[in-house]
């Protein structure tokens, strides 16, 4: 029995590690060499770890823009309420190569001022 609890508990970490993996993707699905900017209203915001994001509605689409861990943000100065809906942000990053109109950002300008967020 103290076996199958053992093997159950090494299952069940190695599965939430896995998941953990899977669900904070790695930079090298965006396209370094092609950055763009997306300049609009945001439509949508999460401000939540493992990366906020936000949904900002551009010229053309709708981009969900990957943006930094929120400690990050927090620590640069980047506070959720600044990246809440309605607010105009210009979002400079590059975009994915998986996911149609997704992008990950290196900085974002909102009410004038530049936060650095790589």
């Amino acid at each position: 029995m103290k076996h199958i609890r053992v093997a159950i508990i090494a299952v069940s970490a190695f599965a939430a590690t896995t998941m953990v993996a899977i669900a904070h993707h790695g930079w090298g699905s965006y396209d370094a060499n092609h950055p763009i900017t997306v300049e609009g209203a945001i439509l949508n915001s999460t401000f939540e770890n493992p990366h906020a994001t936000i949904a900002v509605k551009g010229a053309d689409k709708i981009w969900t823009v990957t943006l930094a861990p929120t400690s990050r943000m927090i620590a640069r100065g980047l506070q959720a309420d600044m990246v809440a809906i309605g607010k105009k942000v210009s979002a400079y990053g590059y975009p994915s190569t998986v996911e149609m109109n997704e992008m990950r950002a290196e900085r974002i300008t909102v009410d004038g001022k530049t936060y650095e967020l790589r």
